[in-house]
């Protein structure tokens, strides 16, 4: 495990295989950190199979740096990985991601597409339900919770229990936010996961996605999948100029099953590494 500055934000991260070897940066979704179950078994199997894997904590995740200081969290996360993948000197990498880290990651080729070789995706968040949710879940509780109890009320959310826990300095960084500064911001990140007509992922114009012509591997989503839709997953490949989309090694109830096994203590990325063979063979085309 290592550490370093990404635009003033403490991001922590490791490399796993051979140095020097073709980079993939594998990034997970929600707020997860990066050894939540089944990303470091991904991971393994990706340097198994010849490559140098990145893991990183996005900022507001697991170890690194909680940050509210930009147009979004999604954009914060995406802007420091466009940044952490240049300081290590890692050239073109391939960016594998799921859910949340979809999104980062279609947003980070786009600031810079020239440093992205191949897109590996799956779990793309969209659909009118599912960006009302993210908006509920990533901006309103925190919001409610300043309102009604200050930042002292935000600092003890659930939500941010693990970043505490792994770097206590999060808590002072929450709790030196403005109270009334700090809502607003609430309110602008909320309002950028709307749901648009024209584009399907939040943070991401048509013209973005057309700026991304490196190979792109689209895994379809469930079709029992309201945080991911079908729709959402087929939309990205259309506008995706060299995109090829594919079922998943999994069954159709395969993010419903797994969120239900959360509260047994299991990983919703407990799978993830079944996607390994096909990664692999579509970076080696």
């Amino acid at each position: 495990m290592a550490r370093m500055q990404v635009d003033g934000i403490g991001i922590d991260y490791e490399l796993i295989g051979e140095p020097g070897a073709p980079a993939v940066v594998v990034t997970p979704g929600g707020r997860f950190p990066r050894d939540m179950g089944g990303v470091p078994e991904l991971a393994e199997a990706l340097a198994a199979g010849g490559r140098q894997v990145l893991l990183w904590d996005r900022p507001n995740c697991g170890a690194s740096d909680i940050c509210f200081d930009g147009p979004g969290e999604s954009a914060i996360q995406a802007r420091a990985l466009v940044g952490l993948v240049a300081a290590l000197d890692l050239g073109p990498v391939a960016l594998a991601a799921g859910s949340a880290g979809s999104r980062v990651s279609l947003i980070a080729a786009s600031m810079a597409p020239e440093r992205v070789s191949h897109l590996a995706l799956w779990w793309i968040s969209g659909g009118a339900i599912s960006l009302a949710q993210l908006a509920n879940y990533y901006c309103a509780d925190a919001a409610m919770a300043a309102t009604l109890g200050g930042m002292e009320a935000v600092a003890d959310l659930p939500m941010w229990k693990a970043q505490i826990e792994r770097n206590p300095a999060n808590r002072d960084i929450i709790l030196a936010q403005d109270k009334d500064d700090f809502i607003a911001t609430m309110q602008r990140w909320a309002a950028g996961y709307a749901y648009s007509e024209t584009s399907p992922v939040p943070g991401m114009t048509p013209e973005d996605f057309a700026k991304l012509t490196m190979p792109a591997l689209i895994y379809r989503s469930g079709r029992s999948d309201l945080s991911h839709t079908r729709r959402t997953s087929e939309w990205v490949a259309e506008l995706l100029p060299d995109a090829e989309i594919t079922d998943p090694p999994w069954p159709d109830e395969e993010w419903n099953d797994r969120f239900r096994a959360q509260h047994h203590g299991e990983s919703l990325f407990a799978h993830w590494p079944d996607l390994a063979p096909e990664i692999l063979a579509f970076l080696h085309r």
